[in-house]
């Protein structure tokens, strides 16, 4: 109940979020709903289209996580703990609404596949797609419902550990603006408590997975070549087509993305530290510094980003416009349920980093810091990001292509 009071209350940005992962969950839903709809008719080889489905529901329940991490209402304040809503109780709340709009979007998933099956009939396009999902065989009820928990449940269980209580000495103030300054980064006030200097940053040390990300890019691009030359690369099974393939180049991809997504941080990070090399000024340092401070929430969804933008390149290269086997209408519904979920969740990182930089940049002002160094620091991050990420993409985009052109 408490959940819905604050969602009836929330601001309709907020709103949209959270509908944006219901629909990204109807998305995923209504994909794996197909797939069983057409191993009804084709058992043989239907595990490789499932495979395919797991990319985008990893891409929803990364959206979900990022989405509850921003929420509002689950936001730590002074004096909440007092009436019983405590950390714990916040991040029960932040996981109740990921579930919430997970489950509607699987909801939606369910009534659509059924209208399109021609199982539900009085509203237009009724059985439009009969024989794509086998209508003339019935329906295993406990097979979809499993299907359809699959994203509710990932979410959810996803956002809790996300959002689980830490303890208070690795937990920074969000109260304060989420800068993460220590108890000893500030004065003591009349009162005796801490107060953090204007301005300052959060004392960071550089993220540990770049090694292990290299590694296992490394890793992924030698799978995919290794599958590519045991099996036929043209005939690689995307979720829009049926035809045999080996599974191995998904298996390499999917270790390139893990790769880039554990060495997002650390790239990130040394962006930041490149910025403030050889005799920076304030813009550089300041847009450094950020940098290495938000190196963790934002550069996993960069190099997640990066991963996906290379494996859409890959199959553009792979299936170019004079392919005879053009992609499927499934094929494009899960690329687009990809990239508009890793760019989804870019972007709301990109809005937490914001909050979380909140206090310090009004600080900053108050010091008499001129608002346009402020917008030529964000300009500078931004540049710098795209200096390094586009042509991070673009060669383990080459690479990854390669093997399957030859």
């Amino acid at each position: 109940m408490l959940s819905l009071r604050l969602t009836r209350g929330t601001h309709p940005l907020v709103l949209l979020r959270r509908l944006l992962v219901a629909a990204a969950s109807a998305g995923v839903g209504f994909l794996l709903l197909c797939t069983l709809g057409w191993a009804l008719g084709h058992p043989a080889g239907s595990y490789l289209r499932l495979l395919w489905c797991l990319v985008p529901l990893a891409a929803t329940a990364q959206f979900a996580v990022a989405v509850a991490r921003t929420d509002p209402s689950t936001r730590p304040r002074r004096g909440l703990s007092a009436v019983g809503l405590g950390p714990a109780r916040l991040t029960m709340l932040a996981v109740a609404s990921t579930a919430v709009a997970t489950t509607l979007g699987s909801a939606v998933a369910l009534l659509v596949f059924l209208h399109l099956r021609g199982d539900l009939t009085g509203m237009p396009f009724d059985g439009a797609a009969a024989d794509l999902l086998s209508a003339d065989r019935p329906l295993p009820l406990g097979a979809a419902l499993t299907l359809l928990a699959a994203a509710p449940l990932l979410a959810t269980v996803a956002a809790g550990l996300a959002l689980r209580p830490r303890s208070a000495t690795a937990v920074p103030d969000r109260s304060e603006g989420g800068t993460g300054t220590g108890a000893g980064t500030g004065a003591a006030d009349a009162g005796g408590e801490k107060v953090r200097p204007p301005g300052a940053f959060a004392r960071t040390s550089a993220p540990g997975g770049l090694p292990w990300g290299f590694a296992l890019t490394a890793a992924g691009l030698a799978v995919e070549t290794y599958a590519s030359r045991n099996g036929d690369a043209g005939a690689l099974p995307l979720p829009g087509r049926f035809d045999g393939g080996s599974a191995g180049v998904l298996a390499g991809w999917a270790l390139t993305a893990v790769g880039l997504a554990l060495a997002g941080p650390g790239i990130t990070h040394l962006c930041g530290w490149l910025l403030q090399t050889l005799r920076p000024g304030a813009v550089r340092l300041l847009a450094g510094r950020m940098l290495m401070t938000e190196a963790g929430r934002i550069g996993r969804p960069l190099g997640v980003l990066c991963a996906v933008v290379s494996g859409a390149f890959a199959a553009a290269s792979l299936y170019g416009p004079g392919d005879e086997r053009p992609f499927g209408p499934l094929t494009g519904l899960g690329a687009g349920l990809v990239l508009g979920c890793t760019v989804a969740t870019l972007l709301t990182a990109a809005l937490e980093a914001r909050q979380a930089r909140a206090t310090t940049t009004a600080d900053l002002v108050r010091q008499g810091a001129p608002a346009a160094m402020l917008r030529t620091a964000a300009a500078v991050r931004t540049a710098t990001l795209l200096a390094v990420f586009v042509p991070l993409t673009w060669a383990v985009a080459s690479l990854a292509a390669v093997p399957l052109t030859v």
